[in-house]
């Protein structure tokens, strides 16, 4: 499940805005007290930021500045200003997309979505406990050992980690590696899912996906 902070604050564009999140499927987190928003960014270890550009005692923009310098996490821009001039700063900033208010909810979803696609293909390193994820790569590290994952590993680790404490069923991961253009039958991702396991244990991490019977599998 993406974890993604609100930088809002209105506070009933907050709530909506976590409520139409929530409902999506996201792990919606709000910043409430805008002291110090540059840590609570910092510190949230969000997967995507939505952020207003006009903050109390904060500008988004010189925010977006700042956190580029120690995440390349996602950024999607929210604002009620509409000239080109604030769209190219906020570009040049690092954001990686903007929509002004007010916004439709379902493109706001699809914008969301397709911004976790297109930056988790572009390489974003994640964490899994304390091992550094990297699709670009196609490795997962712990502690100076290093995994080379096939494609196919990858795209089910991702997934299974998108989905943190959930159960995810052997139709679910088959749906998204075909979504992803690799067909794989039901007896390859066993064998995919073995190796994977393998490998997680040669990190030190033998009880990472945990097996249900009849439900299929949960990454611990």
């Amino acid at each position: 499940m993406n974890k993604i902070l609100i930088i809002e604050d209105e506070k009933e564009l907050r709530a909506e805005l976590s409520i139409l999140l929530a409902n999506a499927g996201y792990a919606p987190v709000a910043v409430t007290d805008f002291t110090d928003v540059a840590s609570q960014m910092r510190e949230a270890e969000a997967d995507l930021v939505l952020m207003d550009i006009n903050l109390p005692n904060a500008n988004g923009e010189a925010l977006l500045q700042e956190y580029r310098k120690v995440s390349e996490a996602p950024v999607i821009m929210l604002t009620s200003r509409t000239t080109e001039l604030d769209e190219l700063i906020s570009m040049s900033y690092g954001a990686d997309d903007y929509i002004t208010k007010p916004y439709n909810p379902t493109i706001l979803l699809l914008r969301i979505s397709a911004v976790l696609k297109r930056t988790r293909k572009t390489g974003q390193e994640r964490l899994y406990r304390d091992v550094h994820v990297s699709s670009l790569k196609g490795t997962l590290s712990r502690n100076g050992s290093e995994q080379m994952l096939t494609k196919n590993e990858m795209l089910i680790f991702q997934f299974l980690l998108d989905h943190p404490g959930e159960i995810v069923s052997r139709d679910d991961l088959m749906t998204a590696l075909w979504d992803s253009n690799e067909f794989i039958n039901d007896n390859a991702l066993s064998v995919n899912i073995s190796r994977l396991r393998n490998k997680l244990q040669d990190l030190g991490l033998p009880d990472a996906i945990e097996t249900r019977k009849k439900q299929g599998y949960i990454l611990k």
